[in-house]
């Protein structure tokens, strides 16, 4: 006889993960989130470095911008802190809950708190170095009800 979790498909306390959809760079749009994709770091370039070891109360703040990409196109990814350490050229990462920024009209992808940046095994792609989707300008075109 079956009990009640079993009958209705709750095998265990944890609730079931939801398989994560891996979306590639050329698909990325402004103002949207919740990507998870799986990218090479072309290069790293460390843009800011605030606070030093000496002020313990200061909170070490490190910056760069790492141009990414897979197979179908690139981005540059803005990372944070301990992201940093992460995204060194040559690496495969798998970014989860991605999101898109806009800076200065250009698009960059981030993972803020809620996303993860794991590194992972090596992937067998080049990236796409000519299509760069943070090199397309977007204009905020604002549409009045007239």
């Amino acid at each position: 006889m079956a009990t009640t979790a079993q009958q209705h498909g709750h095998e265990g306390s944890k609730p079931a993960m939801r398989k994560p959809v891996f979306t590639k760079v050329d698909q990325l749009k402004p103002g949207t989130s919740g990507h998870t994709l799986v990218v090479k770091v072309v290069s790293s370039n460390t843009v800011l470095q605030k606070g030093h070891a000496a002020s313990a109360h200061l909170r070490h703040t490190r910056i760069a911008e790492c141009l990414i990409g897979d197979d179908t196109a690139s981005i540059v990814f803005t990372a944070r802190n301990e992201q940093v350490d992460l995204l060194r050229s040559g690496a495969t990462v798998i970014l989860r809950n991605a999101k898109i920024d806009m800076f200065r009209g250009c698009m960059r992808l981030a993972v803020d708190k809620w996303g993860r940046v794991e590194v992972t095994e090596p992937a067998d792609f080049a990236v796409n170095e000519e299509n760069n989707l943070s090199t397309v300008e977007y204009e905020l075109v604002n549409v009045s009800q007239e």
